[in-house]
């Protein structure tokens, strides 16, 4: 199963590339399900995969022109504030078993990997829809940006997720920015985001296998690459359903696991 989640890690890469979300979407159900990681440390390890395949990917698209440093900033420092909120006050005082229902547990865990299955479902929908929104001559509105900053905080915080999915449709409606802009924009949010939220978790000493993690990440950067080459080729929009599927799939596969095949 370790062979497979590593060809997978490409894929992280390619995502994040090519359309400038949904790698850590794959990023956690992969390292629990085929490397056996504890869910709430896979998010930790989530954090640092994608934090670090998301930098070397803004680099690339500030290359291309494609990054707003001011856009970024807006949402990112609302995002992290609440990002190490949720790491260091509230997911440390959710208990293990938070509730038993005759002899059914309702875990930390089962929680953590049921919201992400239904994040996974809302964004795969949000992939599949092909329709691209009309670009209107409004001024930048700051403070939506900075209020969604601050709700994909909480979901990077709480699931190890980047939040690109929800980070893009913001940009392109609120910072008024061109499709193009807004993934590499994103992927400078995720970057800071991540990586923030993973020394958070390193300082508050969780365990972790480094050297399992700098191998997945070190794959996961050259799909990372090779997405960043794709879409200079391909519209990632044209990829974005596909992909969507994709995620569809995987999130109704996570429901059944966790509910059925235990």
């Amino acid at each position: 199963m370790e062979y497979l989640g590593y060809f997978l890690s490409v894929i992280i890469g390619i995502s994040l590339g090519l359309i400038g979300g949904g790698g850590s979407i794959l990023a956690v159900p992969i390292l629990v399900y085929l490397f056996k990681i504890h869910p709430e440390q896979a998010t930790s390890y989530s954090l640092f995969i994608v934090g670090i395949t998301a930098m070397f990917g803004s680099y690339s698209q500030y290359r291309l022109g494609n990054l707003k440093i001011k856009a970024a900033l807006v949402f990112a420092v609302p995002s992290v504030l609440s990002l190490l909120f949720v790491r260091d006050v509230i997911l440390p005082k959710i208990p293990a078993i938070i509730l038993t229902i005759n002899s059914f547990e309702i875990s930390k865990n089962l929680v953590i990997m049921t919201v992400f299955a239904f994040l996974m479902i809302a964004a795969s929908l949000s992939m599949i829809r092909t329709s691209t929104p009309e670009k209107t001559e409004k001024r930048d509105d700051h403070i939506r940006i900075a209020i969604i900053g601050l709700f994909v905080g909480f979901i990077t915080g709480f699931l190890g997720a980047g939040g690109g999915f929800l980070i893009i449709p913001a940009l392109l409606f609120f910072a008024n920015l061109p499709i193009k802009q807004a993934i590499g924009t994103s992927l400078l949010i995720i970057f800071i985001n991540s990586l923030i939220g993973f020394g958070g978790d390193v300082l508050n000493g969780i365990d972790i296998n480094y050297k399992l993690l700098f191998t997945i990440t070190s794959i996961a950067l050259v799909g990372m690459f090779i997405g960043t080459y794709l879409s200079k080729k391909i519209d990632g929009a044209k990829l974005k359903p596909a992909f969507g599927w994709f995620v569809l799939v995987m999130g109704v596969y996570i429901i059944i696991r966790e509910f059925f095949l235990k």
